[in-house]
């Protein structure tokens, strides 16, 4: 066959021979389709051919490139390395350090205040209670564990009466008047000014158990002792900031912080009595914070942390001091005569319940009068039975100019007066008819 006619064209070119080269008409159609089909057949082979060239040629490149592109990495991978990594040094995997920023004005406040008081905070606990397991096992909780604090020079350490409540108890009240001498009741730990603890016996001087104070004594040197710096209560506003320093769960010299949450709260001690004239804080305060300081921000004594509200045993945020105006009346007191001696009126002053029967809510209502006593002198009628029924006793509304709103407030007020001082007193009286008059009595204060 010639180049460039397909098979086609050659069968119809022996058509032609055999016919004598004349073709009838529908014979000359097909041959100018055939030629047509023919023309199209040769263009698409001539484009295939094209279109494999460009591939080859494409193909080539590509393995041109790819093959210098691999020879570098197969080259670095087939390399030998010359020397294993050196190791790296500290100072490469330890991260920058900054410099410490300087304290802020209230952080040296804090801390001048906790250095200047830690010393004067000790750590006792009732030597007739062994100490139990913590949960942790390195750390020892005495359950008679407390804080004191250092009166004066002499030895004189102040705590909670509850702190040793196991062995006052045990030793009974005529406890001092024994020929023995004073009982040794418990072990103190005094960190000395040259920064090193010591243990000392301490022997009872002397207790208080209306307010939870008492005072035992401890044979250190002097010079190792540093007496706490007594502040005022009275002042105290709330929202003021406040310290504690104490020996929560046997960890000695812990520092709290918070501020005055309340004041003149009526507080229930851990052994009953009822404390009046509380200071209530938000600073933590954890069983073995008691007997502790309460400091204001000047480092100033203003209370003795004794109670908190709870029901899981440890702080949330409800504590309770005595305040500080209390504890420097009761302990020179104790220091003095082992007891303390209040003035009284000789009345028994009615409950809450009792006087919200009797329709009396303001000031403290008279239940009985103490025969022979400054009220029975002074003309204070108590609660009692009259033709009508029972007729309300006098309601004591002012003492010594001090307005009396409740119960608490009466013996606020007394625990600052003096035995045998003369006070003024202003009462609600009822008749039979149930009327009530303001009257103005005038008592003599006996002791106790």
């Amino acid at each position: 066959m010639q180049a460039g006619r397909c098979l086609h064209h050659e069968l119809l070119a022996k058509q032609s021979s055999c016919s004598g080269n004349l073709l009838p008409y529908s014979r000359l159609q097909n041959t100018r389709k055939a030629t047509s089909f023919c023309s199209a057949l040769e263009k698409q082979d001539q484009y295939a051919a094209s279109s494999s060239e460009v591939e080859k040629t494409i193909g080539r490149r590509s393995l041109h490139l790819g093959m210098a592109a691999t020879l570098p990495l197969t080259a670095s991978l087939l390399k030998a390395p010359s020397s294993q990594a050196e190791p790296l040094t500290l100072e490469q995997v330890t991260p920058k350090i900054v410099p410490t920023t300087q304290l802020t004005s209230r952080e040296e406040q804090l801390i001048n205040v906790f250095d200047t008081n830690t010393y004067s905070v000790v750590n006792i606990f009732d030597i007739t209670i062994r100490g139990r397991a913590a949960a942790v096992p390195e750390v020892d909780v005495p359950e008679g564990n407390g804080s004191g604090v250092v009166w004066d020079q002499q030895g004189n350490i102040v705590t909670n009466y509850h702190v040793l409540g196991s062995v006052l108890k045990g030793l009974g009240p005529n406890a001092l008047k024994a020929a023995a001498g004073p009982p040794r009741v418990a072990r103190v730990t005094v960190l000395g000014t040259d920064g090193v603890q010591q243990t000392y016996d301490g022997v009872l001087v002397g207790a208080d158990k209306s307010r939870d104070l008492a005072v035992v004594k401890i044979n250190a040197p002097p010079e190792q002792l540093r007496p706490v710096t007594l502040g005022q209560s009275a002042p105290l506003r709330v929202g003021q900031q406040v310290l504690a320093i104490g020996c929560p769960f046997g960890f000695d010299h812990t520092l709290t912080t918070g501020v005055v949450s309340g004041l003149n709260r009526e507080v229930q001690s851990v052994v009953g009595s009822i404390i009046p004239g509380g200071i209530q804080t938000d600073a933590a305060i954890n069983p073995g914070n008691s007997g502790g300081p309460l400091l204001d921000s000047a480092g100033h004594l203003v209370g003795i942390n004794t109670a908190i509200f709870t029901n899981t045993g440890t702080s949330v945020g409800v504590g309770f001091a005595i305040p500080g105006d209390m504890v420097t009346r009761i302990v020179p007191q104790l220091i003095s005569n082992g007891r303390v001696v209040r003035p009284s009126l000789g009345i028994q002053v009615a409950s809450p319940a009792v006087a919200a029967r009797l329709n009396v809510t303001d000031g403290a209502l008279v239940q009985l009068v103490v025969p022979g006593g400054a009220a029975q002198r002074a003309g204070l009628l108590p609660t009692r039975r009259g033709l009508t029924g029972i007729i309300t006793g006098d309601v004591i509304k002012e003492l010594n100019g001090v307005q009396i709103k409740a119960p608490p407030d009466l013996s606020r007020v007394l625990d600052e007066l003096q035995i045998g001082q003369q006070v003024p007193l202003k009462v609600l009286r009822a008749a039979d008819d149930k009327a009530q008059q303001e009257v103005t009595l005038l008592a003599e204060l006996a002791s106790e």
